[in-house]
């Protein structure tokens, strides 16, 4: 597993069409700096892409998304998340997606078209450190191999932003694998209740799993969940036990 932690000096974001790309991952040992100390560049398991979705509802869908960057370091990563905006500063309505590199970030394609998703709901209300914090979380979870054996189970994950509320989904590549799903579910459990905005948690309610079938036919809504973790599980209402019923003894 990669260890994914927070760099101490961010870049100042910028639009993700204006973006430059990241460099390459160098090999290791990485170019010698001005101080003369070789910079070490951490290699991830596996290559990752990031796309952004255009709020232009004048072009197609298709025309819309673009491809910004693929990443294979914790260097390039860092990189590249902060050189351009979080998901609070795009234009709803919107998209980031971080998908495994191969996969696109489509229902259509192989290996999406019978997975589902575990999808986070941000009401409109909620402050931009929420949605900015539980996206940069679940990111680092995904690149860090944090789902341990299920990572191949783990095709991306989504971010849609909206006027009306938005969602942040990871998306899963069998939505009949109910244990790898759930074991899923888990760890996003975790890595958003041990996450930094102490004062304002939980980040979240609930953890929705739905499978892309039914998304595809009804709206989010409407549609049923497989699987629900919440954040703080309800209390069962204690109904309390009928009082004993004493005896009664008549007289003639």
């Amino acid at each position: 597993m990669t260890e994914i932690t927070s760099p101490e000096t961010p870049a100042t974001p910028v639009a993700p069409e204006t973006t430059t790309a990241a460099p390459a991952a160098p090999e290791t040992p990485a170019a010698t700096p001005a101080n003369g100390k070789t910079k070490a560049v951490y290699k991830l398991k596996r290559s990752w892409t990031w796309w952004y979705l255009s709020d232009d509802r004048m072009k197609s869908w298709e025309d819309r998304l673009k491809n910004v960057n693929t990443f294979n370091s914790v260097n390039e990563f860092w990189a590249l998340h902060d050189a351009i905006k979080p998901p609070s500063g795009l234009n709803p309505p919107s998209d980031y997606n971080v998908f495994r590199d191969g996969i696109e970030p489509m229902w259509e394609v192989p290996e999406n078209q019978n997975g589902g998703r575990w999808l986070i709901t941000i009401e409109k209300g909620r402050t931009p450190e929420i949605m900015d914090t539980i996206w940069t979380e679940i990111l680092m979870a995904m690149v860090g191999e944090q789902f341990a054996q299920d990572i191949e189970s783990v095709c991306g994950i989504v971010c849609n932003v909206r006027g009306k509320g938005s969602k942040i989904s990871v998306w899963t590549t069998n939505s009949s694998d109910d244990d790898a799903n759930l074991r899923i579910g888990n760890v996003l459990k975790t890595v958003l209740n041990n996450a930094s905005l102490i004062h304002q948690r939980p980040l979240y309610d609930v953890l929705r799993y739905e499978d892309h079938e039914s998304c595809q036919k009804k709206t989010s809504s409407g549609v049923k969940a497989k699987h629900s973790i919440y954040a703080v599980e309800p209390r069962e209402e204690k109904v309390a036990a009928p009082a004993p019923v004493t005896p009664t003894t008549s007289t003639n």
